[in-house]
């Protein structure tokens, strides 16, 4: 199911870690072709296999500051040392081209957007339950019992937040959740 009538526009995908954003991308990424999923730019240096302009825009740090200052970034934010943002310009030439821009976003970056590009249509994905996202997390076994429950702690200020945005999809049966999200997407 390819619809190219579109016209293009950015969406905004964001939710606790663990509720399958990633799954979900995935999935609407192998459907349509049309989709253009938003490569984020960041001053930490590549990792093994990562390729610029792919995985990462990897740029120096005064490099990213002057971007920033020139608010050519729609969100950006600061982990571990290094920067990390979305850039304006990638975003506004696909949508120019009639592509749905997706962003897998952190809260306060979807935040940042709604202020720099309030067209966006930001998409909240939620688990069924506390009690579920704490059995994907724990079946990922690649954090400690002490990371995961700083996720679901984060994880639950974040659900409170929730009612932030355009809509809500609750991601129970993997086929419901990419349904709704499709119909968002491609409602004119």
């Amino acid at each position: 199911m390819t619809n190219t009538s579109h016209s293009g526009k950015l969406a905004v995908i964001a939710g606790p870690s663990g509720v399958g954003k990633g799954t979900l991308v995935r999935s609407l990424l192998q459907r349509h072709q049309e989709i253009y999923l938003s490569i984020s730019m960041t001053t930490r240096s590549p990792r093994e296999g990562e390729v610029d302009g792919r995985d990462y825009f990897f740029v120096s740090r005064d490099r990213f500051q002057q971007l920033v200052g020139e608010n050519q970034l729609l969100e950006w934010a600061e982990f571990a040392g290094n920067c990390y943002g979305t850039p304006r310009a990638q975003i506004e030439d696909n949508i120019r081209q009639g592509r749905i821009v997706l962003l897998e976003i952190e809260l306060e970056g979807a935040r940042q957007i709604k202020d720099s590009f309030p067209e966006a249509l930001r998409l909240f994905i939620l688990p069924p339950s506390i009690a579920e996202l704490e059995r994907r997390l724990r079946s990922r076994q690649s954090d400690s019992p002490e990371a995961i429950a700083r996720r679901l702690e984060r994880a639950t200020i974040e659900i409170a937040a929730a009612d932030e945005f355009d809509r809500q999809i609750i991601n129970d049966n993997l086929d419901e959740a990419i349904a709704e999200i499709e119909s968002a997407l491609f409602a004119d």
